[in-house]
């Protein structure tokens, strides 16, 4: 599992891994709702990542523990 950093744009959310330097935009999650928030995670690139469910952050940037399921990095 690796710390992210995940924060709001205009367009939504952005990833970014600092450890390799990857910023990405998130294209889609499957949680995103202010009770459940987060598991898989698909980024522009391809890259799919999991975070686990839990309440909304109430404020952004946020950093979290993803673990990589498929995809590029």
């Amino acid at each position: 599992m690796a710390n992210i950093m995940i924060r709001k744009s205009s367009d939504g959310y952005v990833f970014y891994m600092p450890k390799r330097d990857i910023e990405d935009r998130i294209v889609s999650m499957e949680f995103d709702s202010p009770e459940k928030w987060g598991g898989e995670i698909s980024l522009k690139n391809g890259g799919v990542y999991f975070v686990e469910p839990q309440p909304a952050p109430e404020r952004f940037p946020f950093s979290v523990r993803a673990k990589r399921i498929d995809g590029v990095e």
